[in-house]
């Protein structure tokens, strides 16, 4: 059973930085594609960053330069480093993961960096809230 477990969402001011962190258990990396996603209230679930098997990765407009995603398979974990953090990026965030074949994770169009149903498996989500 793979289960994902995230954590490291908090308060805080415009400008600051926030790392999430999401634990992952229950599979082999090397098979899975990763994700970051966020859901603010009255709106629709987006994707904001995905890392895919072959450690390839991919941001959603709005984060690019701001945010990194990244893995650290030692301790199987998935990170996502929000710096210049801004009221609009509060949201609860989640971790996804769901199997992927050797070509990776590749935004499904321009303007979409990942399409939630793509992924199977979720973490509890993790409250992001940043004040100006």
């Amino acid at each position: 059973q793979v289960r994902l477990w995230e954590s490291g969402g908090g308060s805080v001011q415009a400008g600051g930085s926030l790392r999430l962190s999401c634990a992952v258990s229950g599979y082999n990396y090397r098979h899975y594609c990763m994700a970051w996603f966020r859901q603010a209230p009255g709106k629709e679930r987006e994707g904001v960053a995905t890392i895919d098997s072959n450690g390839r990765t991919s941001y959603e407009d709005s984060v690019k330069g701001r945010f990194t995603i990244s893995q650290d398979n030692a301790k199987n974990t998935l990170y996502l480093q929000m710096n210049s953090l801004k009221p609009e990026d509060t949201a609860i965030y989640y971790c996804a993961a769901d199997l992927c074949d050797s070509s990776g994770y590749h935004p499904p169009t321009t303007h979409v960096v990942a399409w939630a149903a793509d992924f199977g498996y979720w973490g509890q989500g993790t409250q992001v809230t940043v004040s100006s």
